[in-house]
């Protein structure tokens, strides 16, 4: 997938095909948006394009970081993703401009996939009645997609927030189609697991939700290749006494040095609370059967 940053490297490409939205999280509805119209690019010989914001344009804290966003939207099929930098300048332009100068004598947009409740252009007064009157003005087919509702509630990137801040994974999974992941970078830690007999990575996450502290079965991608694990999230209150949060991983049966590398963690399933221990001993033990219980739940996924 090719991405391009801002308005200045914009091209015209073949009978394109854009998808239009924010797509924080890349949930299951608008998992169906990008989809569907990568589908209709490769049927018509076209173009699929997802059109995405950073910062988040509600000012919203993001679920997950653009370069996780970005890597999801290419796993749908998307042949090229713009990013558009939400400033304040570009936030100052209409809604009609924003159809006729971008869409329309940029791109050349053949068809257009959004959501019903998208709202854009200057005070977010564009919708999808004023796409319905431009879409004839500028010749274009326009495909409205309904917002997905899950067991009645509608499908939202603050609902999932909400739900991994509560440890709710396997809610925020269904909503997700996929399960709770954060990616970030190895960077080196106090190397404190090392001298227990169970190295880990260390994580620096890039811009995302992070769960509650505690232990999980996590599945670790890294290098397009899938491996198993268990992850701690947590203040290490056995060796530390700063409060400062970390993020831990043990992947199982591997010894490669990938500092400064970036990996993404899915979480299976939590195993238990983080709590301190009164000897080192006892946090081996623990260590032992948590590393027995995740490789039992990551061998049935």
């Amino acid at each position: 997938m090719k991405v391009i940053n801002g308005l200045n490297q914009i091209k015209k490409y073949r009978r394109p095909v854009i998808a239009l939205g924010v797509f924080d999280g890349v949930h299951v509805g608008h998992q169906k948006i990008l989809k569907a119209a990568a589908d209709k690019a490769r049927a018509i010989k076209g173009t699929s394009i997802a059109i995405t914001f950073w910062p988040h344009p509600q000012k919203e804290e993001s679920l997950i970081s653009l370069e996780h966003r970005l890597r999801l939207i290419k796993e749908l099929g998307i042949n090229v993703c713009i990013v558009l930098n939400f400033s304040q300048k570009f936030s100052a332009i209409s809604a009609d401009d924003f159809i006729k100068n971008i869409l329309a004598k940029k791109l050349g947009v053949n068809y257009l996939y959004v959501g019903r409740n998208f709202r854009f252009g200057r005070g977010a007064r564009g919708d999808f009645r004023l796409l319905q009157k431009l879409s004839l003005s500028y010749c274009f087919r326009l495909e409205l997609f309904p917002v997905v509702k899950i067991n009645r509630q509608p499908v939202s990137s603050t609902q999932i927030r909400a739900l991994i801040k509560k440890g709710k994974l396997k809610a925020a999974e269904r909503l997700l189609g996929r399960p709770v992941g954060i990616f970030g970078t190895i960077i080196k830690g106090a190397a404190v697991a090392r001298v227990l007999g169970f190295p880990t990575a260390n994580i620096d996450p890039h811009h995302e939700v992070i769960p509650p502290s505690g232990v999980y079965a996590v599945k670790v991608v890294f290098n397009n290749k899938n491996f198993s694990g268990v992850c701690n999230i947590g203040t290490q209150p056995t060796f530390m006494r700063t409060g400062e949060r970390h993020i831990e991983v043990h992947i199982f049966n591997f010894h490669r040095n990938i500092y400064g590398k970036n990996l993404e963690l899915q979480f299976l399933r939590k195993i238990r609370n983080e709590r301190k221990f009164t000897s080192t001993a006892l946090l081996i033990r623990e260590i032992k059967k948590d590393v027995s219980l995740a490789k039992a739940i990551t061998s049935r996924h």
